[in-house]
């Protein structure tokens, strides 16, 4: 699909934080991309005016005004950073053009993506979703659990700057939770899985904070916190401002005083896991406490470039 020599033109959908933090680690981070349209729906927005300003094309015309563009025809893939709502219309208009699709909001039409986890199976499917912000941050922890003892309960909470909770995000706090959870399970491999976002007005604003509980089998809880820190270690290669806040907490739970879990309607005995974890953002566009969307663009610049090198060893 693409040459070996040249870099593979992307696009971007939404010019908003998530949209324009993604256009500039392409510019400075991507070593097989290159940005050709920035598209929005407000020619006022910051993120059209610094595309312009760095040469990359751009319309306020939204997935109309980008087909429309000379530039479309060379792009081969292309970035959705706006709502799930709009990317149901926006995704069938580019699978009609035949364009690569990575999903940044929570529709979740294709697979879920977790780069440090599921990066190796790539699917060939035309349309990758990236789950969440939380979905990115704490799915690893839950993988590596799984790894070592089967994981029957996976619980998420994360907590964000409503600062850095835009529009899109707003808009989307219903589909974060469902596909988060969907995520815990299908990626994670926890039987079952919830997820809770808590935006926090604290001000200054605080830096993103997920905490990570798993019900798993007995096994050695050695085994389990090195699995946890290698897990931590791989997102770090992508995502430098990931790291364990303190010490991973492992609990026995007996048969003395088992557990009741009301959405299995069940008892659990075995070990209760708890992870606690922060995000700090890279500064490329946004704030340092903003690493929940900082966390979102590194794993889909990712997984392009994973897609990317795939290509070019099918070429």
């Amino acid at each position: 699909m693409a040459g070996a020599e040249r870099k593979v033109r992307a696009a971007i959908i939404g010019s908003g934080n998530i949209g324009t933090d993604l256009m500039i680690k392409i510019m400075r981070l991507s070593k097989h991309l290159e940005m050709a349209v920035m598209v929005g729906i407000d020619p006022a927005s910051d993120g059209i005016a610094r595309a312009a300003r760095l040469g990359v094309a751009t319309t306020s015309g939204g997935i109309d005004g980008l087909t429309a563009m000379p530039e479309f025809q060379d792009v081969e893939i292309v970035f959705d950073a706006t709502s799930a709502a709009a990317h149901a219309r926006h995704n069938e208009i580019l699978q009609a053009h035949g364009k690569q699709v990575i999903d940044l909001t929570p529709a979740a039409i294709g697979p879920y993506v977790v780069p440090s986890v599921n990066l190796g199976r790539l699917s060939a499917e035309r349309n990758l979703n990236m789950v969440t912000c939380g979905g990115q941050a704490t799915i690893p922890i839950v993988a590596a659990v799984n790894s070592v003892s089967p994981v029957l309960y996976g619980e998420i909470v994360a907590s964000i700057a409503s600062k850095s909770a835009g529009p899109g995000t707003r808009a989307n706090i219903d589909e974060f939770t469902q596909t988060t959870a969907r995520a815990i399970e299908s990626v994670g491999g926890a039987a079952r899985g919830k997820a809770i976002i808590v935006l926090n007005p604290a001000e200054p604003p605080l830096i993103m904070r997920d905490t990570v509980h798993c019900l798993c089998d007995d096994a050695d809880p050695a085994s389990i916190i090195s699995a946890i820190e290698r897990k931590v270690a791989e997102v770090q290669t992508y995502v430098p401002g990931y790291r364990l806040k303190q010490a991973v907490q492992i609990e026995k739970v007996g048969n003395n005083a088992p557990l009741y879990l009301p959405d299995m309607d069940r008892s659990f005995t075995g070990l209760k896991v708890s992870a606690f974890l922060e995000v700090e953002g890279a500064g490329h566009y946004l704030p340092p406490y903003a690493g929940n969307l900082d966390i979102m663009t590194s794993a889909a610049l990712r997984t392009a470039e994973a897609l990317v090198q795939k290509w070019r060893v099918a070429a």
